[in-house]
């Protein structure tokens, strides 16, 4: 039904070579999801996004909730269907969205009670309920519905969301149904108090999931203490069960997670900034509104095989200049193609015992700059 298989541990860190069997698929691991919040990652067709060699795709239980309603999703075939994605889908749960997005007016031990940041609608969100949509929605990987609160903050009421996630992910056990077809991750929460963390995955271990996410990190606190988080979580987390990192995706930042031993990653990052002129490359980030680039007729990246390295720099440049939707989308796609193959690299250099260096000459790449 679903099943992870550790194929092969580097043997000078904790990163990890393994796969994650789907009624939809086999996931590779370490991989990264790209974010299709409403169903759709902006701006590409689901052709291009299996072009750029991505594997699993992440919806939003929040968002597909109040537009077009699961109902309507589930009517139309369910969320694979309605959007046309052949391969795995995980959705998140629509914790960190309240936390996030939603004029959140009350928490308490039944659920939440939000008004919804398109209308103003009060909704109330609870376990039973962030369960129910999933369900409906067809997800391959279904996420428990957590407490997320902002960070810093006090040690109880860090500890006091984290208990209250803890009795909503057994509240999501009980009531996921679809077991057959989708599989249900737990949620560690904490903040960074470390043994709030361990106390966490060891409680979620104990209620059994078929994996298990690290939540309520990157929310402005220095990636050294994010670091060092996972590493103290991870000695707490079943080693025969995916590990995710939820909403994390500085290219800096999945090679360190995957060190400590992360599968799993998503975040809107190569998005949002491919739509903001922001390409990632192994020199770095080339921000394509940048002069320097109005003569360049090399590629993005001579090694890219996605379509904006078919075209010039300059071409990719002017498309911004003159607001063409064209540019935005090609290097959404070049960002998306190149997340995947840092991912693939990640994944050989493991099998080889050789992460470490793999992540050492990422870094030297990115310090050294976009060569003139």
């Amino acid at each position: 039904m679903f099943r992870y298989e550790l194929l092969h541990k580097d043997a000078n860190c904790e990163a990890r070579r393994g796969t994650f069997e789907t009624t939809r698929g086999v996931v590779l691991l370490p991989t990264f999801m790209p974010v299709g919040t409403r169903g759709s990652v902006k701006g590409v067709e689901v052709g291009l996004l299996e072009a750029t060699g991505s594997q699993i795709v992440l919806g939003n239980t929040y968002h597909l909730m109040l537009r077009p309603g699961e109902d309507v999703v589930r009517d139309l075939g369910g969320l694979h269907k309605f959007c046309g994605w052949r391969g795995p889908m995980l959705t998140d749960s629509g914790g960190f969205q309240l936390f996030s997005l939603a004029q959140l007016t009350k928490i308490t031990e039944e659920g939440s009670v939000f008004r919804s940041h398109i209308d103003g609608r009060r909704i109330e969100l609870t376990p039973e309920r962030s369960v129910a949509i999933q369900e409906a929605l067809g997800s391959d990987i279904a996420m428990v519905f957590d407490h997320v609160i902002k960070l810093p903050n006090e040690r109880r009421n860090v500890e006091d969301a984290m208990e209250r996630t803890l009795r909503w992910a057994a509240r999501c056990k009980k009531a996921h149904k679809r077991t057959e077809d989708q599989a249900q991750f737990g949620i560690i929460q904490g903040g960074l108090e470390y043994d709030l963390r361990r106390r966490c995955a060891e409680e979620l271990a104990a209620i059994g999931f078929d994996g298990y996410a690290i939540g309520g990190l990157s929310v402005g606190e220095p990636p050294r203490e994010m670091y060092d988080c996972i590493e103290a979580t991870n000695v707490s987390v079943p080693q025969d069960k995916p590990r995710y990192l939820m909403g994390v995706g500085r290219p800096e930042d999945l090679l360190e997670g995957i060190a400590r031993g992360i599968d799993m990653f998503d975040c809107v990052m190569p998005s949002r900034n491919g739509r903001n002129a922001t390409a990632f490359t192994d020199y770095g980030v080339m921000h394509m509104r940048n002069a320097r680039y109005e003569r360049d007729d090399r590629p993005l990246e001579e090694n890219c095989p996605c379509p904006a390295c078919k075209r010039s720099r300059a071409y990719i440049r002017h498309l911004f200049v003159v607001e063409e939707m064209l540019g935005p989308i090609l290097l959404t796609i070049h960002n998306i193609t190149y997340y995947q193959r840092l991912m693939a690299g990640a994944r050989a250099a493991i099998e080889q015992d050789r992460f470490l260096e793999y992540r050492a000459e990422k870094f030297a790449g990115w310090r050294a700059g976009v060569p003139e």
